[in-house]
């Protein structure tokens, strides 16, 4: 376990018996990034509520968090699963707000990867964006490392081919 991992457990565990500002403390050191990647999978208009509400159930299952990864690791997979429970109970004019939203988004970039399907995207985004693993990545998403490996080869070939102007996807 690594140095970080040990003061993020101690954190949770303080956080778990009730410590809101131990809690604080793991919000403050890991909001930047959990935002970013919600931006990058559901954009600005959703990001922010997709955050609040992982947060909400990371300081809920504090006590769960055991330090086996990255405590990154461990909130990411939350919010992944609140994206995944939007999108189950997306109705049309929700639809239609993540339209408007996507609209907004001027950098050809983000086109790009909204036009990935959502695994592809995840996996591309947490493993060339971020940082993470092939294997942190693969065990987020639910999915065998070879297979990861692959959608992350089918996502670049893709964003290539569109950045290219091809419009086969």
């Amino acid at each position: 376990m690594t140095a970080g991992n040990e003061e993020d457990l101690a954190l949770s565990r303080r956080a778990a018996g009730g410590d809101g500002a131990a809690f604080a403390t793991l919000v403050e050191k890991h909001e930047r990034a959990l935002r970013a990647f919600l931006t990058r999978m559901a954009g600005a208009e959703l990001a922010d509520d997709i955050a609040q509400e992982a947060f909400v159930k990371a300081w809920r299952a504090a006590g769960q968090y055991d330090g086996r990864a990255r405590y990154s690791t461990w909130l990411t997979r939350i919010a992944w699963r609140c994206r995944l429970d939007e999108l189950r109970k997306a109705t049309p004019r929700s639809a239609e707000a993540r339209e408007a939203a996507d609209s907004n988004r001027s950098a050809e970039v983000n086109d790009i990867l909204a036009r990935l399907d959502d695994k592809e995207r995840a996996a591309l985004v947490l493993c060339d964006g971020h940082g993470w693993t092939h294997a942190e990545a693969a065990e987020l998403l639910g999915m065998p490392l070879g297979t990861l490996k692959s959608v992350i080869a089918r996502a670049k070939a893709k964003c290539r081919r569109m950045w290219s102007g091809e419009t086969s996807d």
